[in-house]
C-alpha cells in the first residue's frame, strides 16, 4: 500500500503551484474569517493546501516528510490522515476563535496539520535526531522552535501565514496521538506534559493578547 504521506505531500505541492499561478483560486480557497462567518466552512480545510511562496511550502513538506516515518511505524494510513487533517482542521479552528472578530483576516498554509505531525512523532520517540540545516538537534528542540517560531509571526503579522494554527495543530497531534496510544501516557507521563507547556504558553499569551 502506499503511504498516504505520498499524496498529502503530492496533493499540497499541486494546489500550492496551482494557487501561485492563479488569484482567484488562490483567494476562493484562502482562510478568511468573513468568509468561515458567511458559510465557507470549507476554507478551514482547503487553506491547509496552499502555501504563500515556494519557501513556505517546502518548509512544510520538508518538516512533514522528515518527521511522517515515525507515525508510519505505528499508524496505519486512515490513523496518520485522522491526525494530519483532525490537526489541520483544529489549527484552523483556533484561527477563527481568536480571530473572529477580524473579518478580513487571512491565512493559509499547512502549518496546523504539520505541527500535530511533529508533536505526534516527538511524544512517540522523544530522542529521535533531526539534521536541520546541517545542524543535529533531538526532534523536541526543533519541535520547540518550530512553535517559537510561530510566536515571532503572530507578533510581527508581516505575512499571510496562519501562525495561530501551529500551535492549534500542535494540540490536536497531541491530542490524537494519545487517544490512538494511551499507553504513551504511562510510559512518559513527563514528557508529555514538558512538551504540553509551549502549546499552553502560547494558548495564554494569544487570549491576554501578549502577542
Amino acid at each position: 500500500m502506499i503511504p498516504i504521506t505520498y499524496f498529502i505531500i503530492g496533493a499540497t505541492v499541486l494546489v500550492s503551484l496551482k494557487g501561485f499561478n492563479d488569484p482567484y483560486f488562490f483567494e476562493k480557497y484562502k482562510f478568511n474569517v468573513g468568509a468561515v462567518k458567511q458559510g465557507q466552512q470549507f476554507r478551514l480545510f482547503t487553506s491547509g493546501f496552499l502555501h504563500a511562496d515556494f519557501f513556505h511550502l517546502f518548509f512544510n513538506m520538508f518538516s512533514f516528510w522528515s518527521f511522517a516515518p515515525i507515525l508510519l511505524a505505528n499508524f496505519d494510513n486512515r490513523n496518520i490522515f485522522l491526525i494530519y487533517f483532525g490537526s489541520m482542521v483544529l489549527g484552523s479552528l483556533f484561527m477563527y476563535y481568536f480571530h473572529k472578530e477580524e473579518p478580513y483576516y487571512s491565512a493559509i498554509g499547512a502549518s496546523g496539520a504539520v505541527s500535530g505531525i511533529i508533536y505526534s512523532a516527538v511524544i512517540m520517540e522523544p530522542n529521535i535526531q533531526m539534521l536541520v540545516f546541517f545542524i543535529p538537534m533531538p526532534g523536541y528542540v526543533f519541535a520547540v522552535l518550530y512553535l517559537a517560531y510561530s510566536i515571532f509571526g503572530m507578533k510581527g503579522r508581516f505575512d499571510n501565514i496562519g501562525h495561530t494554527a501551529h500551535f492549534g495543530g500542535a494540540l490536536g497531534g497531541l491530542v490524537l496521538t494519545l487517544a490512538l496510544k494511551p499507553e504513551l501516557l504511562s510510559q512518559n507521563p513527563i514528557f508529555i506534559i514538558i512538551m504540553a507547556i509551549p502549546v499552553l504558553v502560547l494558548f495564554l499569551l494569544v487570549k491576554l493578547k501578549k502577542i
